[in-house]
C-alpha cells in the first residue's frame, strides 16, 4: 500500500507538471532567436488558435480552454479579437472583450500562456491602443500573458507596419515591462525578410510572426525563414494548418510534416488555426461539438485530429 500511495503522487505530480506549464516556465523572455524561461532554458510553446471571436463566439468558454489544456496538451492558446466584421470589436466592443477574457482567466486558471490577438487585416492604430491599454493593465502583471499586436497585415508595407508597432509597444511598456510581444509583417506574415532587413530597434522581448498554411507556404518560405534567424530575428508561429492559405482544401500531411519538424529543429512555437466548427478543412471542430469541451474523436475534423496528434506528440 504505501508503495503504491507513492506511486499514485507520483503520477499526479507528473500531470501537475505537464498541466501547468506557466508554473514549470515561469516568465518568458527572448535571448537572441530563442523564446526562454524563467530559468534560461529554451522553451516551445505548442497549442491552438481559437477562430474569429465574432465569428465563433461559442468556444470562448473556460470549458473549452480546459479541454485544450487537459485533453489536447496545449500549453498556449490564442484568442483572437475579431475586429472589423459585423459584430466584432469595433461594432460590440463590450461582447467581443467579454469573449477574450474569459479565454485569458480560463487560461490563467489552467496554467497555461495565452495570446492575446488583435485578429486584423488593416491598421486601427487608436482602437488597438485603447484595446491593449486595457489588456495590460488588467493582466499584464501574469506571466500568462502574450501580446499579438496584429494578426495579419496585408497590403501595408514594413515602414507602415512597424511605426504601428512601435507605437503600441510604447503603450504596452508603460504598462507591463516585459511579457512578450509579437509583431506582424506584410502580405500576411509572409515578409519576415523584410523585418530581417530593417527590424526594430530599441525594443525587447520582441519576436515576429509568420503564418503558414501547409499546402500553399512549402520549402520557400521555410528557407525565408531560416535566412531571418540567420540574421538574428526570432520567429514565433502564432497560426498555421495543414491546408491551402484559403483555409479549405486537402490536408498536405506531408508538407504540414516538414513544417513542424522545422520547428522542432529550431525550437519555434506554432499554434494551429482554428477551435471553430465552420464549414472548412481548418476548422477543427464539428458542429456536433460541445460549446464546454468534453470532446470525442467524432467531434473532431481530420484536421482537428491531426492538430490534437501533433500537440500531445510534442507536449507530452
Amino acid at each position: 500500500m504505501k508503495y503504491f500511495i507513492i506511486t499514485c503522487l507520483f503520477v499526479i505530480s507528473i500531470f501537475q507538471l505537464r498541466a501547468q506549464p506557466v508554473q514549470q516556465h515561469g516568465a518568458l523572455h527572448v535571448n537572441g532567436v530563442q523564446l526562454v524561461d524563467s530559468h534560461n532554458q529554451p522553451v516551445v510553446l505548442r497549442g491552438m488558435s481559437f477562430g474569429w471571436s465574432c465569428f465563433h463566439p461559442r468556444f470562448y468558454t473556460a470549458g473549452s480552454v480546459h479541454a485544450l489544456a487537459t485533453d489536447w496538451h496545449c500549453n498556449v492558446v490564442r484568442a483572437a479579437l475579431g475586429v472589423e466584421p459585423k459584430n466584432g470589436y469595433k461594432e460590440d466592443s463590450a461582447t467581443q472583450i467579454q469573449l477574450i477574457r474569459n479565454v485569458i482567466e480560463a487560461g490563467i486558471k489552467e496554467g497555461i500562456y495565452v495570446i492575446i490577438d488583435w485578429h486584423s487585416h488593416n491598421i486601427n492604430l487608436n482602437e488597438a491602443k485603447a484595446f491593449f491599454t486595457t489588456m495590460a493593465k488588467d493582466y499584464g502583471h501574469y506571466p500568462n500573458i502574450i501580446y499579438e499586436l496584429y494578426n495579419e497585415p496585408d497590403y501595408e508595407s514594413w515602414d507602415e507596419v512597424k511605426a504601428y508597432s512601435t507605437e503600441l509597444i510604447s503603450a504596452i511598456r508603460k504598462i507591463d515591462a516585459d511579457n512578450i510581444i509579437l509583431v506582424g509583417n506584410p502580405h500576411w506574415d509572409q515578409d519576415i525578410h523584410l523585418v530581417a532587413d530593417d527590424p526594430l530597434k530599441d525594443v525587447s522581448n520582441i519576436m515576429y510572426t509568420v503564418h503558414f498554411y501547409a499546402a500553399t507556404h512549402k520549402q520557400w518560405l521555410r528557407d525565408r525563414c531560416t535566412a531571418a534567424l540567420a540574421k538574428g530575428v526570432p520567429i514565433f508561429i502564432s497560426e498555421c494548418a495543414g491546408m491551402e492559405a484559403t483555409g479549405d482544401g486537402p490536408l498536405n500531411k506531408e508538407e504540414w510534416q516538414r513544417w513542424i519538424e522545422w520547428c522542432e529543429q529550431h525550437k519555434i512555437s506554432w499554434l494551429v488555426w482554428s477551435v471553430s466548427d465552420k464549414d472548412e478543412t481548418c476548422s477543427v471542430l464539428q458542429k456536433s461539438a460541445s460549446s464546454d469541451g468534453g470532446w470525442k474523436d467524432e467531434d473532431l475534423k481530420e484536421s482537428g485530429i491531426k492538430s490534437r496528434d501533433y500537440i500531445r506528440k510534442y507536449n507530452p
